[in-house]
């Protein structure tokens, strides 16, 4: 009789320490390498065909652009193009703060091969052959023990045979948290929050920034700024969350 001792040893390991799903918090099958279970990652929502053009916004009633997309509104942005993998509701917030405060990296793995997979869905990100993490502050990647947005970066670049930009942009500014503060606070908070550390890298390049969650994009657009003033010819964002 021949033994799997790896099955054996999960299954022991299961009984001890039964996995949960992330969100409900419902046993999952010893066997499963899962973080969810299958109806919570049935309720995953992947951005919806109708959405803007430029900043990827889910439209509810249609139209090329969101509002303020539209006209002039953002004849001043440095952020050309921004895409994401999932809307933002409460399973994959779930999964991302997971992620980022329970430091359960090996998330980065399912994580990035969705944001793979978005790559792919949006042909408009396909000329984009440079990838850049957000940066985190020092202090703030010392207390989290790493950047959730380089993991995820570094994944995607291996799986799409991309070029990942490592030292090119740091933190300049430990900003304040964004999740209380208004889109114009937001703004305001993030003014003068990179540096550009390695500006040969970025000239006439199309960059691909790499983040876990955007809202109103004023982190992006700030690094897409600072990118363009040293050169860059482009800059895109795709994030794996997007809050509507």
């Amino acid at each position: 009789m021949n033994f799997n001792f790896t099955d054996i040893g999960k299954y022991l390991l299961h009984i001890l320490l039964p996995k949960t799903c992330l969100h409900c918090l419902k046993d999952l099958p010893w066997e499963s390498d899962r973080a969810l279970c299958s109806v919570c990652e049935s309720a995953l929502e992947p951005l919806p065909e109708l959405h803007c053009a430029r900043c990827g916004l889910p439209l509810k009633y249609g139209g090329a652009t969101c509002y303020d997309c539209r006209g002039q509104k953002s004849a001043g942005a440095a952020l050309d193009l921004a895409r994401s993998a999932f809307i933002f509701n409460s399973e994959l917030r779930s999964l991302i703060h997971a992620f980022k405060y329970s430091r359960m990296e090996s998330l980065a793995v399912p994580l990035s091969e969705a944001m793979a997979d978005t790559f792919d869905r949006f042909t408009e990100l396909k000329d984009y052959k440079f990838v850049l993490a957000v940066p985190l502050h020092p202090s703030k990647k010392k207390e989290r023990g790493f950047n959730q947005s380089e993991l995820l970066a570094g994944k995607l670049a291996a799986a799409k045979h991309l070029f990942l930009l490592e030292n090119t942009a740091a933190r300049a500014l430990n900003t304040k948290p964004q999740v209380s503060l208004s889109k114009e606070e937001r703004a305001g908070n993030m003014k003068g929050a990179f540096k550009i550390t390695r500006p040969e890298l970025v000239k006439g390049r199309d960059i691909l920034l790499v983040d876990d969650v955007a809202t109103t994009l004023s982190t992006l657009e700030e690094l897409a700024g600072e990118l363009k003033k040293h050169g860059a010819k482009r800059v895109a964002a795709l994030t794996l969350a997007r809050e509507p």
